[in-house]
């Protein structure tokens, strides 16, 4: 989003009784369906009364353009006080809590906790993932490859195939993650013929987006010349040729960073661990019968 904006923009009011992270997500998701600067998103988090939104509502009524309200509320009678107000007011809202909490009650036959911001909460959760920020640090671009032992993913791939950025998102996820480079002539760790072929993740892109990407990585003429093989399509066609075959020969699940999001690697890894994981669980049941 622009930093500045008309007057006239249309201000999507973000209503929370934690700190509205989540509602901004949803509404920052849907304003990408738009052009950049439709839309100006105004938070007020942190909500434990209706009379906060009221007179925030009062305020955000003089500047007189249209409006919306997104809100994540988890007390039931809290939420549906904003929902009346934003109908007395004429002001579209829309519930991300409610709904949700409802589905989910009805699945499992409890009641929810009413309790606010507990996606922020210093749990378990929340310690699984800082272990695994560490683990990312001490195993990134091939450092601690000896042992990666505990690692629930290894990702394998030349240079610029996205392997830090998407490591590092995976072990914000909570994943332990270790990336190895590979290079022609470099031998790879022996550490990785040791790992079970369902966590090793080969990267992949095409010669013209690595030689870009490493191009621009040089800069300057001098660097070029220095490591002139290091952008050259051939000898970069060479390195994922013999990367791939490495893969294949590792049993590697192969993913396509080229033109992709950081969020859709992740995904399509995800997706593959636990779908290999059920299966493997149906597979232990069964055969304990």
């Amino acid at each position: 989003m622009p930093d500045s904006f008309d007057e006239t923009t249309p201000i999507v009011h973000v209503i929370s009784d934690s700190l509205g992270d989540t509602a901004c997500e949803v509404v920052l998701a849907a304003a990408g369906q738009f052009d950049e600067g439709s839309i100006r998103i105004s938070r007020l988090p942190k909500v434990s009364h209706i009379s906060q939104v009221t007179s925030y509502l009062d305020m955000q009524s003089k500047k007189c353009v249209n409006s919306a309200v997104f809100h994540t509320i988890v007390n039931t009678d809290l939420r549906h006080a904003v929902m009346d107000e934003c109908v007395n007011r004429n002001i579209p809202n829309v519930d991300l809590m409610g709904p949700a909490t409802s589905i989910i009650s009805q699945l499992t036959g409890k009641e929810p906790h009413g309790i606010p911001g507990t996606i922020h909460r210093t749990d378990q959760r929340y310690f699984k993932r800082i272990e695994a920020m560490e683990y990312f640090v001490e195993h990134d671009d091939g450092r601690g490859a000896d042992d990666i032992r505990d690692a629930d993913i290894v990702l394998l791939g030349i240079s610029r195939t996205s392997k830090t950025p998407l490591s590092m998102y995976l072990a914000f996820q909570g994943y332990r993650v270790a990336n190895i480079p590979l290079a022609l002539e470099m031998e790879p760790p022996q550490s990785i013929f040791e790992v079970d072929p369902m966590r090793l993740f080969g990267l992949l892109s095409t010669t013209d987006v690595i030689a870009d990407i490493r191009d621009r990585r040089l800069g300057d003429d001098y660097s070029r010349a220095w490591a002139s093989s290091y952008s050259d399509p051939e000898s970069i066609t060479r390195e994922m040729e013999e990367a791939h075959k490495l893969m294949k020969r590792l049993g590697c699940f192969v993913i396509r960073t080229d033109r992709k999001a950081i969020e859709e690697s992740a995904a399509e890894i995800i997706d593959h661990l636990e779908t290999v994981q059920a299966a493997r669980a149906a597979r232990a049941r069964k055969n304990s019968k």
